[in-house]
């Protein structure tokens, strides 16, 4: 039977349990914006090019940024850098309120707030992944903060998208927008009330290009950090797409509305928190390099299904299992990376799963937005699906590699204490008694 006080053994940090509230109610907001964006873009333009091109906008500056600002947050105060992050946020989702509200709104004007809010995402991203390790108080939680980060996240999906399509309906998108900013308040007010106990680890500072590479070298070096971001940018660029394309399959394919919409956003969502609550109750990181590669197999076939389903039941059960397959893929990498990576480069690493992710996800919208207005939304997801399944056979293959790789950074961490006993059991045994 699931102890779900072990699942939640990361609140008793009291700055971690003032993040979670703050953040989770902030992220209900985001996810309104993000489909009330969509429906807009869509309804201006009924253009599934032009739904890529603002996706496209939106995330392109961390694909160029992340590594940067990677060094920039092992060098600065990550506390204070989240604080002025998330006020820029609030104000890039007022702006985009007020000109919805006043009924003036322009394609142009969404793709430049788009584009602002992906230079304080490609900054805000690392910022937060490299933060966690600062709000909790017991090393040993650290895997748990990632997967109740990850259940928040999803929460909020599930929750947000049906808000939104609730909200688009019955007084338009511009509202989403106006409560997206008002909620950034509780997030700023969250971090505002922390006092840290933890220290930021820091090295010396030395020329930005430099610390840029040596991040680069000791990525390169790792064979189970690069190959999870591998995997990642893969699902990321040939996967994540779906989500640009939601309104063209809600509406041209599904021949529904906003209210449809909605529902296939929280059906991911719903799908996701289920996902994060499973890793949630895990007692152990070990196993987690094998659920990568089943997540993605999972996330891959589903698309496939997805993209063959013309009923709104099958969509929703299938979008279920796809955004189970994505959270566990996400979340299973992320903990990986943040439970091995160095601590004084952990806002670099943290940086290139920002650009696995966020990165390369603007680059694979363009592209679907393009293909889906000349083969159609369901080739283009049938497509990305098949290269995820192809990206898990090759995770796969590289398991045994990175277990090797992985399991001496957990003993010398105290992960795995009982692996380190045996250890230093075997090594006396084969040490020949003193003369």
């Amino acid at each position: 039977m699931a102890d779900w006080r072990f699942a939640f053994r990361a609140l008793r940090s009291r700055n971690y349990r003032l993040f979670f509230a703050g953040q989770s109610l902030s992220l209900i907001g985001t996810w309104m914006t993000r489909v009330a964006t969509g429906w807009l873009v869509y309804r201006l333009t009924n253009s599934a090019s032009w739904l890529g091109v603002v996706s496209f906008a939106g995330q392109i500056p961390a694909f160029f940024l992340a590594p940067l600002a990677g060094v920039w947050v092992d060098r600065w105060d990550r506390h204070r850098t989240l604080l002025v992050t998330q006020a820029l946020s609030m104000l890039q989702s007022l702006a985009l309120a007020a000109l919805a509200l006043s009924g003036a709104i322009r394609l142009w004007q969404i793709i430049l707030l788009a584009l602002a809010q992906g230079l304080i995402n490609a900054l805000d991203m690392p910022a937060r992944q490299s933060f966690v390790v600062q709000m909790v108080d017991h090393r040993e939680d650290l895997a748990n903060a990632v997967a109740l980060n990850s259940s928040m996240v999803n929460g909020a999906r599930l929750a947000g998208p049906a808000l939104a399509g609730l909200v688009v309906a019955a007084v338009g998108e511009g509202y989403c927008f106006l409560l997206d900013g008002i909620s950034y308040v509780a997030v700023i007010l969250s971090l505002a009330m922390m006092r840290l106990t933890v220290p930021q680890s820091r090295a010396p500072q030395r020329q930005v290009l430099h610390e840029l590479a040596d991040g680069w070298r000791y990525v390169a070096a790792s064979v189970p950090i690069r190959s999870i971001l591998a995997l990642l940018g893969l699902m990321s660029l040939a996967g994540m797409p779906y989500m640009v394309l939601m309104p063209v399959m809600a509406v041209d394919v599904l021949h529904g509305g906003a209210y449809v919409l909605g529902f296939l956003m929280a059906a991911t969502g719903l799908g996701a928190l289920a996902g994060a609550a499973d890793l949630a109750l895990r007692k152990t990181v070990l196993g987690l390099g094998r659920r990568i590669a089943l997540a993605d197999a999972l996330f891959g076939a589903s698309l496939v299904a997805f993209s063959l389903s013309r009923t709104l039941w099958l969509s929703l059960a299938v979008l279920t299992i796809t955004g189970f397959g994505m959270m566990q893929q996400m979340a299973a990498s992320n903990t990986i990376l943040q439970t091995i990576a160095d601590d004084r480069k952990r806002g670099r690493v943290m940086s290139f799963y920002a650009m696995a992710f966020m990165g390369m996800a603007p680059l694979g919208s363009l592209m679907a937005g393009s293909l889906a207005s000349r083969a159609g939304a369901p080739r283009t997801l049938m497509l990305g699906g098949w290269l995820c399944l192809g990206g898990s056979l090759w995770f796969s293959r590289m398991l045994p590699r990175i277990r090797q790789a992985v399991r001496p950074l957990y003993v010398q961490q105290g992960i795995l204490p009982e692996l380190a006993t045996a250890v230093q059991q075997t090594t006396a045994m084969q040490i020949p008694p003193e003369q």
